[in-house]
């Protein structure tokens, strides 16, 4: 796309690189002191509860939501049927406030894995660590990736050098203030985030009329076919080969969203990490149930979404740009903001976009940092006041090393991203966490409902069976196969799977975890009755 990339000059580079520099320097000074491990991972437990919300919203959205809702909105086949999924999100956001935050604030822990570990017996809680490390790794690389497509789309960059520096940046972030600064620079995102959806809407409406819009996406193709692209439901049922093939379906929404949302709120450090930075219980339920408001920011979206096809209808992209939306329709945003916004304008959106990825990375790096040092040095040695600063410096290091970790994944998940077909990134990042979240989510069920220490043997294994089971079904594993040669594994493992979409396995995994874990109990339980007759 030269003529995108040409339209992105020195004035916008200028914008970004300020950007970037005025919000690494506000962050640094609003962190604070950084004195114990508790000023570090939560920020003193002294941050307000809006700020919070802020946070999470700007966790929650990044740049994927930015670019991939209105992508997925003029894609061929895209609608609104995207925001069905927020009825499970604003149900699961309620039920961690008023359910998971008392259980959580009986006593002072850092993350939900303590919480099980306390329950159900270190085994337990290096089993959960280990899955959300995991799924950390997995979700961030996504939100990189989505951020590497804007900017190799606007600015004609190499994708992997825009991994790289952003992952530069996130470890910088992180390792100038910790929790503190990670929530400040989420709340400058969040403000800027909602400047650049209204400010495109506002813009698109403005000039085309919100009546034209409506009429170019309630309308009919020229081949007779009918087109609504503001359509909200879908009622396709889960019981039909059709309905377990779509992904965003109303029972999708009201059956397994509620579980994914659960899990990511609830038991997702990058989320509840966050949560746990509040001085109270009331304060971090009136975090979380807020958070909820993220569904107006996604409904902004989805009518941007609706206002660049109807932009496009109107205006006709050049062949270049025809063929890059017809490519990856990811680009369609992108390139209206640098080809009709004007100078400047463009690139603080731009920037924005980028910095909420690097805020979405440093967040992880963060949580990972917390969760593999309460591993490595068990919760008493981390917490040791004496060695405060030691820890703190040890936490340092700890970010550095996972953000080289997280940047060599995001480049093979790039590499995996160029050579699918499939360009729904939003579909990539909630198949990503689809490996973990059922599996930590049983857990959470089996350390609040069945307790015990004869528990471990039983959730092992069932969470290993849950990430084979997604990998049976998502694209990862066929291109590894076909990577290395072995094309007929890949048609062999298509062939063999039933149709089913990868958000249906959170509530699934979460309930084959659990049963596993039940079993595995009552069997040791029963022979160690034996064995104690």
């Amino acid at each position: 796309m030269k003529e995108v990339h040409e339209a992105f000059g020195w004035i916008d580079w200028s914008v970004v690189v300020i950007y970037m520099i005025f919000t690494t320097v506000l962050g640094e000074r609003l962190s604070g002191k950084q004195a114990t491990i508790k000023d570090f991972f939560l920020g003193g437990k002294s941050l307000p509860w809006w700020a919070v919300t802020g946070s999470m919203i700007a966790t929650e959205i990044s740049a994927l939501t930015f670019i991939g809702v209105p992508g997925g909105v003029y894609a061929a086949q895209g609608d609104w049927t995207y925001l069905q999924w927020g009825i499970g999100s604003i149900i699961a956001r309620f039920a961690v406030g008023y359910w998971l935050v008392p259980l959580y604030y009986e006593k002072e822990i850092y993350s939900p894995y303590d919480f099980m570990g306390n329950r159900l017996g270190e085994g337990v809680r290096r089993l959960v660590t280990g899955l959300f490390s995991l799924g950390a790794v997995l979700g961030a690389s996504v939100r990189v990736v989505v951020t590497a497509v804007i900017l190799k789309a606007v600015t004609g960059m190499d994708a992997m050098l825009c991994i790289v520096v952003i992952g530069a940046f996130a470890v910088l972030w992180t390792f100038l203030g910790g929790m503190q600064t990670v929530i400040w620079t989420d709340v400058i995102q969040f403000c800027l985030f909602i400047l650049g959806g209204l400010l495109a809407l506002g813009w698109l409406v403005g000039t085309l009329g919100w009546d034209q819009i409506v009429s170019l996406n309630q309308s009919t193709a020229p081949d007779g076919t009918a087109i609504d692209k503001m359509r909200i439901f879908n009622l396709a049922s889960p019981f039909t080969e059709e309905g377990r093939a779509l992904k965003y379906t109303l029972w999708v929404g009201l059956l397994a969203m509620p579980f994914q949302n659960f899990a990511a709120f609830g038991i997702d450090q990058l989320n509840t990490q966050r949560m746990f930075c509040c001085g109270s219980a009331k304060d971090a339920r009136k975090a979380m149930c807020w958070s909820s408001v993220s569904i107006v920011i996604t409904l902004v979206m989805l009518a941007v979404g609706s206002g660049l096809f109807a932009w496009y209808q109107v205006h006709q992209p050049n062949a270049d740009l025809a063929a890059a939306f017809a490519k990856d329709t990811n680009n369609v945003f992108p390139a209206w903001i640098v080809t009709v916004i004007p100078t400047g304008l463009s690139g603080l959106i731009l920037a924005g976009a980028f910095a909420a990825a690097i805020s979405s990375l440093d967040s992880v790096l963060a949580a990972l940092s917390q969760t593999s040092l309460s591993i490595f040095y068990g919760r008493k040695n981390l917490e040791d006041e004496s060695k405060g600063k030691e820890r703190v410096m040890q936490s340092r290091i700890a970010v550095c090393i996972w953000g080289v970790v997280l940047t060599i994944v995001t480049l093979g998940l790039w590499i995996a991203y160029e050579n699918n077909k499939d360009n729904d990134l939003i579909g990539l990042a909630f198949g990503m966490v689809a490996y973990t979240f059922g599996p930590l989510l049983g857990i959470l069920l089996a350390a609040i409902f069945l307790k015990g220490r004869n528990l471990t043997p039983g959730l092992i294994i069932g969470s290993f069976l849950s990430i084979f089971f997604v990998a049976w079904f998502r694209p990862e594993i066929l291109i590894f196969f076909e990577s290395v040669g072995a094309k007929d594994v890949a048609e062999a493992i298509v062939n063999s799977r039933p149709t089913l979409v990868s958000e249906w396995f959170f509530p699934i995994n979460a309930g084959l975890t659990l049963f596993c874990g039940w079993i595995g109990k009552v069997i040791l339980d029963s022979i160690a009755k034996r064995k104690a007759n």
